[in-house]
């Protein structure tokens, strides 16, 4: 069963269930948060910050690895995303911020490779982004495909946490789709503008 209170992390980051996200912890009040989680075993809650507060929705971190303890007792640590969370009242009783919070279901998915025509836009657009192409997905988790795609590409932000927030993954597919083919088309002439510039020093529009 999981706590219905949990610490919460605000961070620049949306965090999605299923990925990796490594964390140098060096605050003081986020030193004794992971204490405190270490200790009883639990998770926090990962949360992205939007201005002078953080989003509704969250996803809860799971400590899989100290990888460093440094002398002034600050952290490397390793975490996995795991249960998406819906905010229901933020608590200020210790020196870091707890909710309490909602877990969040997708609503019911027939398992399913993803369609060939995202896989191909995912990998273009890693290709455009990054200059090399992505490793492959892994097609086991396919009710999470829409996530490890979008955690491995420099989305925007609140796209990311649009993400996040729905509940079906053949929704999330088809939104994810439509983005990266709008994303792919920019890509593309930043790509085309560079190999100009590059080939001659001038850019002829």
């Amino acid at each position: 069963m999981e706590p219905k209170r949990i610490p919460l992390f605000p961070l620049e980051v949306v965090l999605f269930p299923g990925t990796l996200l490594p964390l140098h912890i060096f605050e003081p009040r986020y030193k004794l948060m992971v204490q405190h989680c270490r200790e009883k075993q639990i998770s926090f809650g990962v949360v992205l910050v939007k201005g002078e507060g953080i989003a509704q929705a969250g996803c809860t971190a799971e400590i899989m690895e100290v990888a460093k303890e440094y002398e002034d007792g600050k952290l490397d640590i390793l975490t996995m995303g795991r249960l998406p969370f819906n905010i229901l009242e933020v608590l200020q009783e210790n020196e870091y911020a707890e909710a309490d919070v909602e877990y969040l279901e997708d609503e019911p998915f027939a398992e399913k490779p993803p369609t060939v025509s995202l896989l191909k836009l995912y990998e273009q657009c890693h290709e455009l982004a990054f200059g090399n192409k992505p490793d492959a997905p892994d097609a086991d988790r396919y009710d999470s495909f829409s996530y490890q795609i979008a955690s491995e590409l420099p989305l925007d932000l609140a796209y990311k946490q649009t993400l996040l927030e729905m509940r079906n993954e053949d929704e999330r597919r088809r939104n994810l789709a439509a983005a990266l083919d709008k994303w792919l088309v920019e890509l593309a002439d930043v790509a085309r503008a560079r190999r100009i510039a590059g080939g001659n020093g001038h850019r002829h529009v």
